[in-house]
């Protein structure tokens, strides 16, 4: 089974691509490391603006779908696997032309936003004001190489919100992989 993650910032896609992996043995690959070995390579700073300008950049030079394609180059063979993070409708179209299912992750702004502002990242020392301004940019982009994780949400096969425990949302995936897995022919 091949699963895409998508979700909004902060919502808690690379804890479900790793309880995937810890508890169902799939192999995780993410948007993530594709993005920053670009960006190591024209010697850019690692930050989440530079991430985005380079994944627009690959996806505006190569196509909607290139991250996604390249995660997928590099799981061709495995049986069971997770790719994070989809963003644009061409990514997730992909995903289903080969078969893979989608799920969506959220949660609530203000709780999203506190785990980001507790993470170790760039984005520790960003506003609430900020970080929605961010968000609002990656939700509906109508340029096709751009994030529309509002449009690619919709296409999700299971939804989870994430408002709450680490252990209500390991609850959570084992449900949606179960209706995942009843809705696949046998």
């Amino acid at each position: 089974m091949i699963i895409g993650i998508t979700g909004t910032n902060g919502s808690g896609k690379g804890a479900v691509g790793e309880y995937l992996v810890a508890r169902h043995g799939f192999s995780r690959y993410t948007a993530r490391t594709v993005i920053l070995d670009e960006l190591r390579a024209r010697h850019l700073p690692l930050n989440r603006e530079n991430m985005r300008e380079v994944a627009n950049s690959l996806r505006k030079e190569h196509g909607a779908a290139y991250v996604i394609e390249r995660l997928y180059d590099m799981a061709k063979g495995e049986t069971n696997v997770v790719m994070e993070s989809v963003r644009t409708i061409g990514e997730a179209e992909f995903l289903k032309s080969k078969g893979a299912v989608i799920i969506a992750v959220d949660a609530e702004c203000k709780i999203r936003y506190e785990r980001v502002a507790n993470k170790e990242t760039d984005e520790k020392t960003v506003t609430y004001e900020d970080f929605c301004l961010v968000e609002d940019r990656e939700m509906a982009s109508s340029d096709p190489w751009d994030m529309n994780v509002y449009g690619v949400m919709q296409l999700a096969d299971e939804r989870i919100n994430n408002n709450g425990t680490l252990s209500d949302l390991m609850m959570e995936v084992d449900q949606a992989l179960m209706t995942l897995k009843s809705k696949k022919p046998a």
